[in-house]
């Protein structure tokens, strides 16, 4: 038997490897010639003893060694060998043994590289009185091809590498070259949907219209692809785009930038998942990865299926660029012939210059990209078994159990002077810190907000990295955490009620409403590393997480946190006085209902941008529920009730010191 260090694969048809594969000629391997190298390997057997070769095929230039074995009946002894044989034969070793019909020669192929050479089958003979051939001595030890303790034969410190394979070949090679028109004529519908109808730069139907569109031209182009994935996998790609539709609805009902932003940022990730899938930690950001990445990776796989579409797919193109000559040039006399016409068509194609045609183009390739990177991913799904891969478990108790507890015992501490502060109120406070109550806890939100996050890095990698084999490992981390984790939930109310308290004493924000949904979500996340503690099943956590932002994102949206806001301090404003106008000034239509309700000249500061903002009519793709209701609110109360920068300095004698 052979041994060679370098990977082996099959020999090629027609060679002669290839023809001993096949039973014709048993081969060997011999070692090839080379500076520093024998020239020749002397048999180890006796003369006329059989031996196997197995076929392999060597690439040019690697280093190694061929070992030959002598097959040894059942019951025999075989002939002693010490070790590897010598360069140069030797007296005693004589030259290797030679079999009627072949000679085995050390020779190399033109590359150099190991080759295999004829043998015939040796044919058994009558037992020899002559004595064995003694064995080759072995190769001295600063022989450069000797071989190295615990590495096998090989070149002396030479470990063989064992190639490994690319993640996009093994696990991610994506689909067969396909053929045909509807995959890109589906494609090319979705992104002209998404450039037709969504108006970049406003909030509005628009937006959920045209990711409907590319939407429905995705599941036409994936349908065939698509009912064969197994149906967990395919239920839950369905939800996460359910999901991406359904936070793009918002920016046809609400205008605050914030939450419009995070809105759009969540639907792409949804989308993300939806088109790569996703279900523990590293899946999911994997997938944020791979789906942009795949839009580039499939251009080539959609551009082979136009090129199988030949001439039709050219005579189509021709046929949509003379539509559209077609119609501009009529459309342009027939609307300066008649002025009605005119204004039906302003009405309903948008004003066409250079910045809305790059606008267009932008928008079109951006739909074709997730189109593509859809299709492309669906139609063969990357395994994600190797990136959701389980963490090898190398930490003992004595490495986590120290500072697990440590931190423990620091969160109790914290705790316990939380309770103190909690039952002490005001007066406590002020008598230990010298801070106002709303000071105070100003000081500590952010600071808890960075803990909450902290700690939950912490019990991700204790979980995964932490050895649980015996029971007590088990005990022990299971307490330590669910204790953590407890205190955990204790220190996320403590920095929810910091935060209401503040925004009582000074003033409600959009965007303060917006880190208290947050922090309850991480205050939910504890919850369920506690409920998963109990059986050590938490691979449910991330996806319900993700879940559950799309919940927070869409419940903000129905409670219209800028009305709620804008609400709150008007009521602060009636019991005390008190009211921040230059920051309701800055809020969004979807404030305006609320603001009219004020006195002057509160008011007329308070209306002052968002009129402006109103002014020119929305186009039909940027209708907006919250603008629409603006808009009416403004109509009614009269051009009187806005005003300008002076409104707003007679509205500071209403608003707190600005030290906030």
């Amino acid at each position: 038997m052979s041994e060679p260090s370098p990977a082996a694969g099959s020999p090629p048809p027609g060679s002669d490897a290839a023809t001993a594969r096949d039973g014709a000629t048993p081969y060997v391997l011999v070692l090839p010639t080379g500076d520093g190298t024998p020239a020749g390997v002397p048999w180890p057997g006796a003369d006329g003893q059989p031996a196997w070769a197995i076929p392999v095929s060597i690439p040019a230039g690697t280093r190694g060694l061929a070992v030959f074995l002598p097959v040894v009946p059942a019951g025999a002894e075989p002939a002693a060998t010490t070790g590897l044989p010598t360069a140069e034969p030797t007296p005693e070793a004589g030259e290797p043994a030679k079999s009627e019909g072949a000679e085995p020669t050390a020779r190399t192929d033109d590359s150099g590289a190991l080759a295999a050479h004829p043998v015939a089958p040796p044919q058994r003979q009558p037992a020899d009185p002559r004595p064995a051939a003694t064995p080759a001595a072995p190769a001295p030890a600063s022989a450069p091809w000797a071989a190295s303790p615990g590495s096998g034969y090989g070149y002396r410190g030479f470990t063989p590498a064992v190639r490994r394979q690319p993640f996009l070949e093994t696990r991610w090679p994506g689909p067969a070259t396909a053929r045909g028109r509807a995959v890109p004529a589906a494609v090319f519908v979705g992104g002209l949907g998404l450039a037709t109808f969504v108006p970049l730069g406003r909030t509005g139907i628009g937006w959920f219209l045209g990711w409907l569109v590319l939407t429905a031209g995705i599941l036409v182009a994936v349908r065939p692809t698509a009912a064969k994935l197994p149906p967990v996998p395919r239920w839950a790609r369905a939800g996460w785009g359910v999901a991406a539709l359904a936070l793009l609805s918002a920016l046809a009902f609400r205008n605050a930038w914030w939450l419009v932003t995070f809105c759009v940022l969540g639907a792409l990730g949804c989308a993300a998942l939806a088109i790569v899938g996703g279900r523990l930690v590293r899946s999911i950001l994997f997938s944020l990865v791979a789906a942009p990445f795949a839009a580039f990776r499939g251009l080539p796989w959609m551009r082979d299926h136009l090129r199988s579409a030949g001439q039709p797919t050219r005579r189509i193109g021709w046929s949509v660029a003379a539509t559209i000559v077609v119609l501009v040039v009529f459309g342009a006399l027939l609307s300066s012939a008649d002025v009605a016409f005119s204004a039906v068509l302003d009405a309903l194609v948008p004003e066409i210059d250079v910045a809305s045609v790059f606008q267009w183009i932008f928008l079109l390739a951006v739909g074709g990209l997730i189109a593509t990177a859809a299709v492309y991913t669906i139609a063969a799904p990357p395994d994600l078994s190797t990136v959701d891969k389980p963490g090898e478990r190398r930490l003992g108790v004595a490495e986590w159990a120290l500072p697990i507890g440590a931190l423990t015992l620091l969160f109790a501490g914290f705790v316990a002077v939380q309770f103190t502060v909690l039952f002490g109120g005001q007066r406590h406070v002020l008598r230990t810190t010298g801070l106002s109550y709303a000071e105070y806890a100003r000081s500590g939100f952010w600071q808890l907000l960075i803990v909450t996050i902290l700690t939950l890095a912490i019990l991700a990698g204790v979980t995964r990295w932490a050895r649980r084999d015996r029971p007590i490992e088990r005990i022990l981390l299971r307490g330590l955490l669910g204790v953590l984790s407890a205190l955990s939930i204790v220190i996320v109310i403590s920095a929810l009620s910091r935060m209401y308290a503040y925004q009582k004493v000074y003033s409600f924000t959009g965007e303060r409403i917006f880190v208290m949904a947050f922090e309850l979500l991480l205050g939910t996340i504890f919850i369920m590393i506690m409920l998963a503690g109990v059986k050590w099943r938490g691979a449910w956590i991330p996806g319900v997480t993700v879940g559950l932002a799309v919940a927070m994102l869409l419940s903000l949206a129905v409670l219209n946190p800028e009305d709620y806001a804008a609400r709150r301090n008007i009521a602060r404003y009636e019991e005390t006085g008190r009211i921040d106008a230059w920051y309701l000034r800055a809020l969004s239509a979807d404030a305006t209902p609320a603001l009219s309700t004020l006195p002057d000249p509160v008011r007329r500061c308070t209306l002052s941008w968002v009129a402006d903002d109103l002014a020119e009519p929305d186009p039909w793709n940027a209708w907006n529920l919250g603008r629409e209701r603006a808009r009416r609110v403004l109509d009614r109360l009269g051009p009187q009730a806005i005003g300008g920068p002076k409104d707003c300095r007679a509205a500071d004698q209403f608003d707190h010191p600005r030290r906030r």
